[in-house]
């Protein structure tokens, strides 16, 4: 159950986006509000918050989560419209709030970023927030972009703009086979999955590039279900294809080299593209386990009180699981909390949502998990200061 926490801290911010921000609850919830400060250098002042949040038995664990400069990986994800956003978003300010460089990716194809933190955030390339206390940059992933780079890149003369384009991404190499085999027209159109292996060939660029050096935790802001699967097991199926293909070019090479032998010619392009194959692969081992090591990943799902999102839950639980990716923690949006009013819909809105609550005790795949209620709140969650207020609600 949860239950009424009345507190006051100070607060001072570096950045607003309007002269005041204001977020009111209704008083059918809550009987209070918090106000933050309309300029940037005022001092501190102490603010009493009232809001409904969630038992302390169901702490979320920042403590362990903010603890140790170690580089650590925090995936958000859950059915479409449950607020993962929203919790991402906060969850990277409160790391940034906390001393972290902190760095909020979004994968989804449908960012929600810009809006979450009312700053224009798109370009596909890093962005300094305004507001935290230390360094937090978005990067949303632009896949529109890079399919028009794509399209645009099959109508380079000579054929090699596609090849120019996968090698940026790190994946050159797969184009170096197609055009062996010669379907390069099918090149002409992206193909399926091109928005996830956008997004592993970004986690490549953190695992290795020295801009992201800085940064000590990275948190996502995943696609909904399907699309993030995808993104989980991408790495599995191009280590298994890429396998295949070095085995089969191994057979062929075995089956032509005689022949080759007797009129003295060397295949040494076909050494170098076995050996960039297999460079490929050892980075997707590495990204595999990234996504699977318990001490630096782990994998947040966020759902609401509904059968429908608990039940999709619990089959991504299953999923995970069954990839062997981390996952220990259920956050459980928009909350109605208990009212004294007499808001009948309210009540037997209420009643239903702890009917879908009990269920996730009796889950075998979520019972085992860290429950977080966020409760629900009637404005948007959008900016700096909401984001940490949000975060100071979510994140104990």
């Amino acid at each position: 159950m949860a239950t009424t926490v009345v507190g006051s801290y100070p607060h001072s911010l570096k950045s607003l986006s309007s002269p005041l921000y204001l977020l009111k609850f209704n008083p059918s919830f809550s009987s209070g509000f918090v106000s933050f400060p309309s300029t940037r250098n005022q001092p501190r002042k102490s603010l009493v918050v009232r809001s409904v949040a969630a038992p302390v038995e169901a702490a979320s664990g920042f403590d362990e989560m903010v603890s140790g400069t170690q580089r650590k990986y925090y995936m958000l994800g859950g059915k479409g419209g449950v607020g993962k956003t929203s919790c991402a978003a906060s969850l990277a300010v409160k790391f940034a709030n906390n001393g972290h460089p902190t760095l909020v990716v979004s994968t989804d194809p449908a960012h929600s970023l810009s809006d979450s933190f009312a700053q224009d955030l798109t370009g596909g390339t890093l962005i300094p927030v305004e507001g935290p206390y230390s360094p937090l940059f978005a990067l949303e992933i632009n896949p529109e972009k890079a399919r028009e780079e794509f399209r645009s890149a099959g109508q380079k003369s000579g054929g090699t703009g596609i090849k120019d384009f996968m090698d940026g991404m790190g994946l050159g190499v797969l184009a170096d086979q197609l055009g062996e085999l010669k379907l390069g027209e099918l090149l002409d159109t992206p193909p399926p999955g091109l928005d996830e292996a956008i997004a592993i060939s970004k986690v490549m660029q953190f695992l290795e590039s020295q801009e992201y050096n800085m940064f000590t935790r990275i948190v996502f802001d995943t696609a909904p279900t399907g699309h993030t699967l995808r993104l989980l097991s991408l790495p599995d199926f191009l280590d298994a294809s890429i396998g295949k293909i070095l085995k089969l070019r191994q057979k062929i090479a075995s089956a032509t080299s005689a022949i080759k032998s007797v009129f003295g010619q060397e295949d040494s392009h076909r050494e170098d593209a076995a050996d960039k194959l297999e460079r490929l692969r050892e980075r997707m081992i590495k990204v595999r386990e990234l996504f699977r090591d318990t001490s630096s990943t782990e994998f947040v799902i966020v759902t609401i009180p509904t059968v429908m999102a608990i039940s999709e839950s619990s089959r991504l639980c299953a999923s995970l699981k069954k990839e062997s990716v981390p996952v220990k923690r259920l956050i459980v949006n928009q909350v109605i909390p208990p009212s004294a009013s007499d808001c009948k819909f309210c009540a037997m809105k209420r009643k239903d949502q702890m009917r879908s609550l009990n269920m996730i005790q009796s889950d075998p795949e979520l019972s085992s998990l860290m429950v977080i209620q966020a409760p629900l709140v009637d404005v948007e969650i959008r900016g700096v200061p909401a984001l940490q207020f949000l975060g100071d609600i979510v994140w104990k």
